[in-house]
């Protein structure tokens, strides 16, 4: 009896921890904190914009260094956030003012938090310089908000409104190549504002044209290479809002992104 009711403890002992794990490796939603072997990327604060971030200098590139996005008052909380309406990207010229992350990565697990000011405001969050999620307020199509771009309609609307925070929670893992050729296509899972939106979906190309990101410009978009690339931030004119941004590298050889 004494080993038998033993057994059991070690069972329950057992899932607790499984349960634990489980719940701290999803832990997610706005305010989550760096996860162990995360680093810290945007605090809201000017100064590490400039340390951590850089202009990309795509085609379409005409801002000037240093970078121009503004440290704003959070209009919820009275701290610091990042505002990316760069004067340089008035009217919607992306490409011309985008950030990205000085840091390059392959497969990562990423967590950015944005919040929309205005109707219509429009950004992006750019996996590996690459591969849009996209950030519009008032559109749920393909190119809405939540969207793998032109590819995935999320699960489910999670956004939390104009003048509200909201986080992406986010496992990517870069495409694979063989010899040179392309093996497997990138994939992504996504929590929005704790819920999961994508899971484990493939990424079919840039899509964007050569001012959008990296392979932009190969074979419409579609020519894949195996250079690593940066999280980057999209600067359409409007005032859509960053802080508590960090990212941890992983290495997803033969793993799902799920999480």
């Amino acid at each position: 009896m004494k080993t038998k009711n033993l057994s059991i403890h070690w069972i329950i002992a057992l899932a607790l921890i499984f349960m634990g794990t489980a719940v701290a490796k999803a832990q997610v939603g706005v305010g989550t904190a760096p996860i162990d072997g995360a680093e810290l990327m945007l605090d809201g604060s000017k100064e590490m914009l400039l340390e951590k971030w850089q202009y990309w200098q795509g085609p379409r590139f005409s801002a000037e260094p240093p970078i121009k996005w503004m440290e704003v008052k959070d209009p919820v909380d009275g701290g610091k956030a990042i505002s990316s309406n760069d004067p340089a990207a008035a009217g919607g010229k992306y490409g011309a003012a985008d950030i990205v992350t000085k840091k390059e990565y392959r497969d990562f697990r990423a967590h950015v938090e944005f919040l929309i000011k205005n109707e219509g405001g429009n950004s992006g969050v750019y996996l590996q310089n690459r591969y849009e999620i996209q950030i519009l307020d008032g559109d749920y199509g393909l190119h809405g908000l939540a969207a793998v771009i032109n590819e995935h309609l999320p699960k489910e609307q999670a956004y939390n409104g104009l003048g509200k925070w909201n986080a992406y929670d986010i496992v990517f893992k870069a495409a694979r190549f063989e010899n040179g050729a392309l093996i497997e296509k990138a994939r992504v899972t996504i929590y929005f504002n704790g819920k999961k939106i994508h899971e484990d979906v493939s990424i079919q190309q840039v899509w964007g044209g050569p001012n959008s990101g990296i392979d932009g410009g190969n074979d419409g978009g579609k020519g894949i290479t195996d250079r690593p690339g940066g999280l980057k931030l999209q600067a359409e004119g409007h005032d859509v809002f960053y802080r508590n941004i960090w990212i941890k590298p992983l290495n997803l050889d033969g793993q799902s992104t799920d999480f």
